[in-house]
């Protein structure tokens, strides 16, 4: 993957994207729970900057905070949108990121749907965990209601597909709780811990028709947790073998 492609879809994460209503509320929502997960640590190493949000929760839970960013446009844009951002940014692909440190917790938040090998990565970052470290994970869910629902509805052939909305965020494949747990496993760790991301009925459209819009949008995080295969996203938390 060259750095072209990577900014070719970096215009997804701009602030007036179509999709920024559910990326604020996903990606606000599921580093509180990872946070949740662990509470505090001495270092975590982060994987992407993407929209921005996650950043500034990790680096008040840590001492030291290391992002690593495959484009330099979502780097320059996050640093001038937050100048006194105080964690470091490591300009490189995943795939050649290196380092002698070891960290207590790495996050992935929806990333091995973008890469070109997942398996790759995982055995990678897996190096640079402490024996006791955790890595947290975050995948969208081919098998979501929403997904099931498009199959029906002719909207998507099946739930693997890769519809527009994909294609656009530089997706490469869909993974279902399955799959993404096998995906983990496969390449050295053990899963501890799985809940879902944001459990969504109906369209986004017809649910902003809806009263009380936004407490139906915290409903629909809270009552997904317990209903991962379900959710838009899956959350797991593993350790390394």
């Amino acid at each position: 993957m060259t750095s072209e492609n990577l900014d070719k879809v970096a215009s997804e994460y701009l602030p007036n994207a179509t999709t920024s209503i559910e990326n604020n509320l996903i990606l606000n929502w599921y580093p509180q729970r990872v946070v949740s997960r662990f509470g505090k640590c001495t270092s975590l190493l982060d994987l992407g900057i993407g929209h921005g949000y996650t950043p500034h929760l990790f680096n008040t839970v840590c001492d030291r905070h290391v992002i690593v960013e495959g484009s330099q446009f979502v780097i320059d844009l996050f640093k001038q949108n937050s100048p006194d951002f105080s964690g470091e940014i490591v300009f490189s692909y995943f795939e050649d990121f290196d380092t002698e440190e070891r960290f207590d917790v790495i996050v992935m938040g929806f990333v091995l749907e973008h890469v070109d090998d997942p398996g790759l990565v995982l055995e990678r970052f897996k190096r640079f965990l402490k024996p006791n470290g955790r890595l947290f994970a975050a995948v969208p869910n081919a098998k979501s209601l929403n997904r099931r629902l498009g199959v029906e509805l002719g909207k998507i052939d099946d739930i693997y597909s890769l519809n527009a909305n994909d294609l656009a965020l530089g997706h490469k494949r869909q993974y279902c709780r399955d799959t993404f747990r096998a995906e983990l496993q496969a390449h050295g760790f053990r899963v501890v811990h799985e809940e879902g991301i944001y459990l969504k009925p109906l369209p986004l459209p017809v649910l902003q028709t809806l009263p009380d819009f936004e407490a139906n949008l915290h409903a629909m995080l809270q009552v997904g947790i317990e209903f991962p295969d379900l959710c838009v996203g899956l959350l797991m938390e593993a350790e390394p073998t």
